[in-house]
């Protein structure tokens, strides 16, 4: 049979992560992440898996977010149990969110059977905490830049993809042919990484489009537009909560407000951290700082953090949602979708003395999403809550490569793939970038969709 590739998720997407690779009848799953955003792409979280679970050989996890591992749990509640491999930063950041999520998603099961407002009785989680950690048992760390043997024959190499601590770029060879899976990009520089590499060649190449359709601001890079922005809130007596990522947006978004404190760009108001789960990630970070997997300066941007007031318990991040004082609220999640950001929401969008400040992309069906569009009311909890505090967007936090970006990885490799697949955007990102590399590139250039299965060798 040869080669075929199956897109399973984040075809027409940018959520959902998942392609299967068949070789001689054995199966590798590249990514096993969670649809979020809109229900009709949400509901197939629900349905089971295309392929039986138990006949997967093994899992190769790009990086930690949850829309590429976060659907881990629920394969392995339906038989999977070969391993799951990934980066060592990965490793340790993994189940930091696998736990973080299992636990959301037995609470909103909680709530829905409590409130009523759920289709379904009674209301069930996707996964529990068993599952979430049955599937951290399987994590298998693979070391950068070393050809490992795969259960499905052929070999494994990862290599440093930019986006996150542990994002990973990931090249088979299977077989007479090699597909190179780009996962998420980064861009060039990261604030905390170190750059990526050359990506190796590879016959086929499946690159991600999130950003396939715009480039990045380049006017500000020193976060001014976002300190004028805080200084006008505190100004009219209001607070400033900022959704964000617990995984490497986090520490940005804190490594950027104490520089901005520290040159005097911002008021010294307090700074809430509400989110027990970024903390964790953060002691990765530093512990990644003795391995070599951060930028060599960046020990001293770590321990330069702003002192932030930490909301440990429930009852401390409730308190939040009325500031007594002017401040600043950096909670999870970063597209507002989900966990302790969704109340402060609750509490504050109908107050217009605040502002809610996005730091990076919101995907379609996300509340971060209908907020950047302007939406007036959004849906909390079953209720609709007036959108009357400031909507503010710094796009200058994106670890996304953008188009430009995309192109210039791609004209890296060595040589030109035979075929190019674009997978991991919305349809109209995909195919703007699809036509860039068209015209740039000799190479097939396929635009992924959901359940094609490919031969590509």
């Amino acid at each position: 049979m040869g080669v075929v590739l199956t897109f399973l998720g984040a075809a027409g997407t940018v959520t959902g992560s998942k392609t299967l690779v068949e070789h001689d009848r054995r199966r590798t799953l590249v990514d096993c992440g969670l649809y979020q955003g809109e229900r009709q792409w949400r509901r197939l979280n629900w349905e089971p898996f295309r392929s039986p679970a138990s006949g997967i050989e093994e899992v190769v996890l790009t990086h930690t977010h949850l829309d590429h591992c976060g659907y881990l749990p629920a394969l392995v509640r339906q038989g999977f149990s070969g391993p799951a491999r990934c980066s060592r930063a990965s490793a340790a950041l993994i189940p930091i969110v696998l736990r973080d999520s299992a636990h959301l998603l037995e609470l909103e099961a909680d709530d829905a059977r409590s409130s009523g407002y759920s289709r379904h009785d009674p209301p069930l989680p996707l996964y529990t905490a068993t599952d979430a950690e049955h599937a951290i048992s399987l994590l298998e760390p693979t070391a950068y830049d070393t050809a490992v043997p795969l259960r499905s024959e052929g070999r494994l190499t990862l290599v440093r993809a930019g986006h996150v601590l542990g994002s990973s770029s990931v090249l088979l060879d299977q077989g007479d042919t090699s597909v190179l899976f780009s996962g998420d990009l980064g861009r060039p520089h990261h604030p905390l990484l170190r750059p990526r590499p050359t990506p190796p060649a590879a016959r086929h190449v499946v690159v991600e489009g999130t950003y396939g359709d715009r480039t990045h601001p380049t006017g500000d890079p020193g976060h001014h537009e976002m300190a004028a922005t805080i200084s006008r809130t505190i100004e009219r007596g209001g607070s400033v909560l900022i959704p964000a990522f617990a995984v490497d947006r986090t520490e940005l978004v804190l490594e950027a407000l104490g520089r901005l404190r520290r040159d005097g760009l911002i008021p010294d108001v307090p700074i809430h951290l509400d989110s027990p789960m970024a903390l964790k990630v953060l002691e990765v970070y530093r512990s990644a700082v003795a391995q070599g997997e951060l930028a060599e300066d960046i020990e001293t941007t770590l321990a330069n953090l702003p002192r932030w007031q930490l909301a440990l318990t429930a009852d401390e991040s409730r308190a939040l949602n009325r500031p007594r004082t002017p401040s600043i609220v950096v909670s999870a999640s970063g597209m507002a979708s989900g966990g302790r950001v969704v109340h402060h929401l609750a509490s504050m969008l109908p107050d217009p003395r605040h502002t809610v400040l996005l730091t990076g992309y919101q995907a379609v069906g996300t509340r971060g999403r209908a907020l950047a569009e302007g939406a007036r009311e959004v849906k909390i909890a079953g209720s609709y809550v007036p959108v009357r505090a400031e909507v503010a967007h710094d796009e200058g936090f994106s670890v996304h490569a953008d188009a430009d970006e995309l192109l210039g990885w791609l004209h890296s490799l060595p040589d030109e793939p035979d075929t190019v697949f674009v997978n991991h955007a919305e349809a109209a990102s995909a195919e703007a970038l699809a036509g860039r590399i068209r015209d740039e590139l000799s190479s097939a250039v396929v635009v992924a969709r959901l359940g094609e299965r490919v031969r590509v060798a």
